[in-house]
C-alpha cells in the first residue's frame, strides 16, 4: 500500500503501518527528499514511547499497489495521479478533496473520511504523536471498506466505518474552521484557544458559521459541534495545529480548503459568514508575507 504526502501526517501512517508488518511505501514529490527518508526511516515520538520505522519512499503512486491513503496538503490533490484499480482513502483536511479525487481516481475507487490522530512534524520524517485519535471513513459510492479497515486496524488505529463520509467530513470542517485559522493568527497551540474568554466566543462563533452553511447543503448535527471542538482543544491542548506549523515554516496553509471554501459556499447559498471571512483574509495574509 502507499501512504501520499511526507508531512506530519503522512509520516505518522506510513511508519506505524510500516512497523506492524505492512508492506508500505511512502510517496514524496521531491525524490531527493524521499531517498533520504529511504535511507533514515521515520523517527516517532508516541505516547507509548520512542521507535524509528524503516520504510520504503518514492516521488509517484506505485501502479502495482492496492490501496493508496491521501493525506497530501489540499492545494496538491490535483496533481496526484492514481491507476484504474487503486482503492483510494482521502483522510485530508478541508473540503473539495473528494470531488477532484472522483476525477482523479474514479468515484467507485474512493473511500473517504477524517482523523482526530494529531501528530506534529518536527523535522524531516520526525514526529511527535501528540494524541491518540479516531479514524473515521466510508465508501463515497461503493468501493469496498474492509480492507483499508483491516490494514489500519493491525497498525494500532482506532477505526470507525461510517455511511455518511461528507458528513464527517464537514463535520471535522467546521471543527478545523475555529481551531486551525485561530492558532494560526495568534501563534498559540489548540488548547490555549481555551484560556482567552474572547478568543473561545470567536472560535465558538465560526463553527456556527460553518455548521449553518453545512445545513445548507443538506447536513444536520445530532450534537453540538461547538461542543466537540472545545473537546478537541482539550484532547489535543498541546497540539501545534498543522495550519500554525505551516504558518511558521513559510508554507502555504490549507486555509482555502477550510476557511474559504466555507465563504464560497456560504454565497452561492446567500448565507454571510463574516467571521470566517475575516479570518480567511488575515490568513492569507500571513501567507503573504
Amino acid at each position: 500500500m502507499a501512504v501520499i504526502g511526507p508531512g506530519a501526517m503522512g509520516c505518522l501512517y506510513a511508519a506505524r503501518l510500516s512497523r506492524s508488518g505492512i508492506d508500505t511505501v511512502l510517496v514524496d514529490h521531491r525524490s531527493d527528499r524521499a531517498a533520504r527518508l529511504s535511507g533514515s526511516g521515520i523517527r516517532v515520538e508516541a505516547p507509548e514511547g520512542e521507535f524509528t520505522a524503516e520504510v520504503k519512499a518514492v516521488s509517484s503512486v506505485p501502479a502495482s499497489v492496492d490501496l493508496a491513503i491521501v493525506l497530501v496538503k489540499s492545494n496538491l490533490t490535483s496533481t496526484l495521479a492514481f491507476n484504474g484499480k487503486m482503492s483510494v482513502l482521502t483522510l485530508q483536511n478541508g473540503l473539495g478533496n473528494v470531488e477532484t479525487l472522483c476525477g482523479t481516481a474514479g468515484s467507485a475507487n474512493l473511500m473517504a473520511g477524517v482523523t482526530s490522530e494529531a501528530s506534529t512534524l518536527l523535522g524531516e520524517g520526525h514526529v511527535k504523536h501528540v494524541a491518540r485519535g479516531v479514524t473515521r471513513f466510508g465508501a463515497w459510492t461503493s468501493c469496498p471498506v474492509a480492507s483499508a479497515q483491516q490494514v489500519l486496524v493491525k497498525a494500532g488505529f482506532q477505526v470507525e466505518i461510517t455511511d455518511s463520509p461528507g458528513q464527517v467530513i464537514w463535520e471535522k470542517t467546521a471543527i478545523n474552521s475555529g481551531i486551525n485559522p485561530l492558532t494560526a493568527l495568534l501563534n498559540i497551540t489548540n488548547g490555549q484557544i481555551l484560556q482567552i474568554p474572547e478568543v473561545r466566543q470567536l472560535m465558538r462563533d465560526l463553527v456556527v458559521e460553518a455548521v449553518k452553511v453545512a445545513s445548507t447543503e443538506g447536513y444536520r448535527f445530532t450534537h453540538s459541534v461547538v461542543e466537540l471542538a472545545e473537546a478537541m482543544c482539550v484532547q489535543t491542548s498541546e497540539n501545534v495545529s498543522s495550519m500554525l506549523q505551516d504558518v511558521r515554516a513559510g508554507k502555504p496553509t490549507e486555509i482555502d480548503a477550510i476557511s474559504g471554501e466555507i465563504v464560497r459556499r456560504g454565497l452561492q447559498a446567500a448565507l454571510p459568514t463574516p467571521r470566517t471571512r475575516v479570518v480567511w483574509q488575515l490568513v492569507k495574509g500571513l501567507e503573504k508575507r
